[in-house]
């Protein structure tokens, strides 16, 4: 049995890590920092000019920040297994007209999954991030379960909605507790005014730059096919320049000239179309989600009134979830959801608990 009062942080060289470090450290841990070294680009000077986690920068601030606390620092290799089912899952997902959310994916194979065997060897039972989110282990079941952050504009709930009973048992999330960015940022600042001042990475971690299309044009250009656009009826209305540049809801971009707002509401992956429509075609109230993931019971076996959460920026909205199958879910809004859309992450609340989520068909 590793040693419950030895935790390994996962450190980014930012705010939330630093400060997580430390209030472990504070709490009488045993703590060590790891940077996981999960990519690199083929552009070092790109990589540092742009940022990103990886970055020479962001490695050198994070050790600077556990001498400074006083405690060891590693940095690991993870580019393998994030390759393989993080940046390959992200492509393949794009190549089947779906659009990833491949920080969930992180999460639950690298992050809570790869670092969890990692901190085992060396003999920590616990891993620690700098999420805002609570674990809670209920009285009743013994069974863990997310609540939302003190902090509600920095609530990270979501992206945790795939994480197992098996992982939340060695995860620990100190800055859920807190109730302003602010007060994290004073505690990071003690041990270096640079990394303190730090702004919230807003981006994908392997693209910096934000640019999706030129990411995916990069790695698999040679199998991105240009298509029709057609309207909801088929008939032709354009030509688009390859599924993988094109999701639900998007807008810009598009190069038509419709003579009113299009908006891309289906792509069609078996021929290779892209279904262009108004604004109110835009917007359901029903979806159907399987790789069901559930935290204070084990299956769904009856209807139940939730809040689903349908992408990171969404607010939830009311809904009931029913069973549909083996590891199916139906989701029905009480009001019509705009943009809901496939290979995203549907997230499902009680009150400030996190129940579970699932990934939309």
């Amino acid at each position: 049995m590793p040693n419950k009062n030895r935790v390994v942080v996962g450190m980014s060289g930012g705010v939330d890590s630093t400060a997580t470090a430390w209030l472990l450290k504070e709490a009488g841990y045993d703590v060590i920092g790891v940077t996981m070294k999960l990519w690199e680009d083929d552009d070092p000077d790109y990589v540092e000019k742009e940022g990103g986690c990886c970055s020479l920068s962001s490695i050198n601030d994070a050790r600077r920040v556990c001498d400074k606390i006083g405690i060891p620092f590693y940095v690991i290799n993870f580019k393998d297994i994030f390759r393989e089912k993080v940046i390959d899952y992200f492509i393949d997902e794009y190549q089947h007209g779906r659009t990833p959310n491949p920080c969930i994916a992180c999460n639950k194979f690298v992050k809570f999954d790869a670092l969890i065997k990692k901190a085992h060897e060396l003999d920590a039972y616990y891993v620690a991030t700098g999420h805002y989110a609570k674990i809670e282990q209920l009285p009743d079941t013994g069974r863990y379960v997310i609540r939302l952050s003190e902090e509600k504009r920095k609530d990270q709930t979501y992206v945790l909605c795939n994480l197992t009973q098996d992982q939340l048992q060695h995860i620990l999330m100190p800055l859920g507790d807190f109730d302003s960015k602010e007060k994290v940022r004073e505690i990071a600042a003690r041990f270096d005014p640079h990394v303190g001042g730090k702004s919230d990475s807003q981006e994908i971690c392997f693209i910096p730059d934000d640019d999706h299309s030129r990411f995916l044009t990069e790695h698999i250009g040679d199998q991105i096919t240009p298509g029709d656009f057609v309207d909801p009826k088929g008939e032709k209305l354009g030509r688009h320049k390859g599924i993988v540049h094109y999701t639900i809801g998007q807008r810009k971009g598009l190069g038509l000239s419709l003579g009113r707002p299009g908006y891309v509401t289906k792509i069609e992956t078996d021929t290779n179309r892209v279904v262009v429509g108004g604004a109110e075609d835009v917007f359901s109230d029903t979806l159907y989600a399987n790789d069901l993931n559930f935290m204070p019971f084990e299956t769904l076996t009856e209807p139940m009134r939730v809040m689903a959460k349908i992408r990171y920026a969404a607010p939830p909205a009311e809904a009931t979830i029913s069973p549909a199958g083996e590891d199916h879910v139906k989701v029905v809004f009480d009001k019509p959801q705009r943009a809901i859309t496939p290979g995203q992450a549907v997230a499902f609340y009680v009150g400030d608990m996190l129940i579970g989520g699932a990934t939309i068909l």
